[in-house]
């Protein structure tokens, strides 16, 4: 059996998701808190590779002593995990629950569907308990504004071919991604969300469409221009790549339940 746990963590404490030499990242720090809690090296498996930066609202890793385990190794109480391991983490990540799972089941290849959301302060004020959590644009987005995002946003739902809405640098093999939702919306006076869920998504994709969309808010792109960028697969069409402060994956779904446990 795997150990599968959920994760949340502040992404500006971070340098991504992957574990690099000499840098705090979530895979590095999770490793070395399993290692003391379970007492083996471990290896941590994440769903999802985030950038420096990225924040997690739900993110699934697996946890398995290094060179292969038996039933039983953890001796921890599933419900009581959460607890061993937060005990030994720093204050920007935390565990919030716990589930034993097969040996067959994978975090990120078994994914689903991911939800993405970006938050953008409008503020005309810079918000210093947002900085870092938020992309502040101090440039209010008027109503008529938002219902531009909302056009623009419309035309990414369905199964298309995303490569100009993809950073240099990825070798994936396919950029198709079917895109299930996206929608914009006011959640306080000076915050709006975008989220967008989808099967898988590209490397830099939401940040380079939410740039897009407040380019749409601002007359930059025309929301009807969407379909047509989308078709072209030239990155150059697209607008710029917003922060990474802004981003939170939300939401990973398998086609299991997984019912974790935090007692």
């Amino acid at each position: 059996m795997k150990l599968v746990i959920k994760v949340r963590y502040n992404g500006a404490a971070f340098n991504g998701s992957q574990v690099q030499p000499g840098v705090p990242t979530v895979q590095g720090v999770l490793t070395d808190a399993a290692r003391t809690v379970f007492g083996y090296d471990c290896d941590v498996t994440g769903c999802s590779r985030t950038d420096a930066g990225v924040h997690a609202l739900c993110y699934i890793a697996t946890v398995v002593p290094r060179g292969g385990h038996e039933d039983g190794w953890c001796t921890v109480p599933v419900g009581k995990i959460h607890r061993a391991l937060n005990a030994v983490l720093p204050d920007a990540i935390s565990v919030t629950g716990a589930a034993e799972i097969d040996d067959r089941f994978h975090p990120r290849y078994d994914v689903l569907e991911k939800e993405y959301i970006y938050k953008i302060y409008d503020g005309v004020t810079r918000d210093p308990f947002l900085v870092g959590r938020a992309w502040q644009i101090n440039r209010k987005l008027t109503d008529d504004r938002i219902v531009r995002m909302r056009a623009a946003a419309g035309k990414l739902i369905g199964r298309h071919d995303f490569a100009c809405f993809m950073a240099s640098g990825s070798s994936v093999r396919s950029t198709v991604r079917t895109v299930t939702s996206a929608e914009v919306a006011r959640t306080s006076p000076d915050l709006v969300e975008f989220s967008i869920k989808a099967d898988g998504f590209l490397y830099n994709m939401v940040r380079i469409i939410t740039g897009t969309l407040v380019d749409t808010a601002f007359d930059r792109i025309d929301p009807e221009d969407i379909p047509g960028i989308i078709d072209s697969r030239d990155r150059t069409l697209a607008g710029h790549t917003a922060p990474a402060a802004g981003l939170y994956l939300a939401d990973v779904q398998y086609g299991r339940k997984i019912v974790f446990e935090a007692e």
